[in-house]
């Protein structure tokens, strides 16, 4: 049996994994048509492509492309109508911009726990956090898996609550016979870099509500309104307009997606089967109802005690000397500077007038979310999924290799 590369012996993988934007020359040449073209921003041939092909992502019948899914987020609540006074429920493990694009709003973030299988919203506690305050709950469909949509969606008609998906990272994921971003009130995506659809930076919101369509449209385009004249601004709004160039990228991306995915789909798979076999490393579980996930990410629980104790980023350490590629991934986001220590608590949305609550989030807790964090998960990225079987085989043989010699790290 080898040494430990962490200790200086052999790494098990030395090739690289696939890499995320892959090059393609079809990107340069989609780029040269737009410079060719010469229209580059507003009233484009490209995002007016974009809008109507970017239906076969989502089952929704409107679309707004925007400059990155932050301003997504944000579209979609002010499109719903949260504002001040108001706060949205939200998961703490996902990425900062699902709970900034509510203050953004003047709008108040309240987190509530995931599940220890899905690491999804958990319905359960959902409903613990309504006050009457409460005027949204934002699903995250985390690594790329649907949440378990229909519990929340049962919890916010019961409530009079809105349903925002945020899809960021789930790009064409199926939950109930339907692809994800039509199935609550309104949904973000995202198109940055790192994304299973990516243009470097950008954003989508999809709806099947004209009411929502025409007011995020709107606040997108500078308060005018989608028939109107050029200099008719009704509301106040911003420039959070996608260019031609973006939209020719993601154009290229709308023909290879769903060979991606398949490829994502059986490599995910392959791990599945391989990690079975591994006591201590299970993969995320599908929520009841969900039938694919786009698996932006793969993301598996640690448990230390099938290690012999051995804290997660330890285990991370050795994976990553062995050529493997992991990540330890979020903290809870109630612990970061701008929930802690960052936030002014005499201005707004903190300080709203209009809001009776009171914000603190250092007494904030949840427990599920908060183990997951800190030793009781670990990712796997969408651009190691497109690589081969034997690839796969090896992050399995890395896992394995470093558990037979645990006593050696443990030492």
């Amino acid at each position: 049996m080898s040494t430990l590369a962490i200790h200086g012996g052999p790494k098990l993988r030395t090739a690289p994994f696939p890499g995320w934007p892959r090059q393609d020359p079809r990107y340069l040449e989609a780029l040269s048509q737009v410079l060719e073209h010469g229209t580059w921003g507003v009233g484009g041939p490209r995002n007016r492509e974009l809008v109507q092909r970017f239906r076969e992502v989502c089952d929704a019948q409107h679309c707004i492309s925007c400059t990155n899914g932050t301003a997504a987020l944000e579209l979609s609540l002010r499109a719903i109508g949260v504002g001040a006074g108001d706060e949205v429920i939200v998961p703490p493990y996902t990425f900062i911009a699902t709970a900034s694009a509510v203050v953004s709003t003047n709008a108040i973030p309240v987190f509530a726990d995931i599940r220890p299988d899905t690491f999804c919203l958990d319905a359960v506690d959902v409903e613990r956090k309504i006050t009457p305050s409460t005027r949204a709950v934002i699903a995250v469909h985390i690594g790329g898996m649907p949440c378990d949509l229909r519990a929340l969606q049962e919890v916010c008609t019961r409530r009079g609550l809105k349903l925002v998906e945020d899809c960021a990272q789930a790009h064409g994921a199926v939950y109930a016979g339907r692809k994800v971003g039509g199935l609550g009130d309104v949904a973000g995506f995202s198109f940055q870099s790192s994304k299973n659809i990516a243009s470097g930076e950008g954003g989508m919101v999809t709806t099947n509500a004209p009411e929502v369509f025409a007011k995020a449209w709107s606040y997108a385009n500078i308060g005018r309104v989608p028939d109107g004249a050029w200099y008719d601004h009704r509301i106040m709004g911003w420039n959070l307009r996608l260019t031609e160039f973006q939209a020719a990228l993601i154009l290229c991306q709308l023909d290879t997606y769903q060979e991606d995915m398949a490829r994502r789909d059986a490599n995910a798979e392959h791990l599945r089967q391989r990690f079975a076999g591994i006591e201590g490393i299970t993969p995320q579980a599908f929520s009841p109802g969900a039938e694919r996930s786009a698996y932006h990410l793969f993301i598996a629980r640690y448990d230390r005690n099938a290690f012999k104790g051995l804290p997660r980023d330890r285990f991370l350490a050795a994976l990553s000397a062995e050529g493997v590629p992991a990540s330890r991934g979020y903290n809870p986001l109630y612990r970061e500077g701008m929930f802690t220590n960052g936030w002014e608590p005499e201005k707004c949305p903190w300080a709203c007038s209009r809001y009776r609550g009171k914000v603190d989030y250092r007494a904030t807790s949840c427990p599920v979310c908060e183990h997951a964090c800190a030793d009781g998960s670990f990712w796997l990225y969408q651009s190691v999924l497109l690589g081969t079987p034997q690839d796969m085989d090896d992050i399995a043989d890395a896992i394995l290799k470093v558990r037979d010699q645990v006593d050696d790290l443990l030492g």
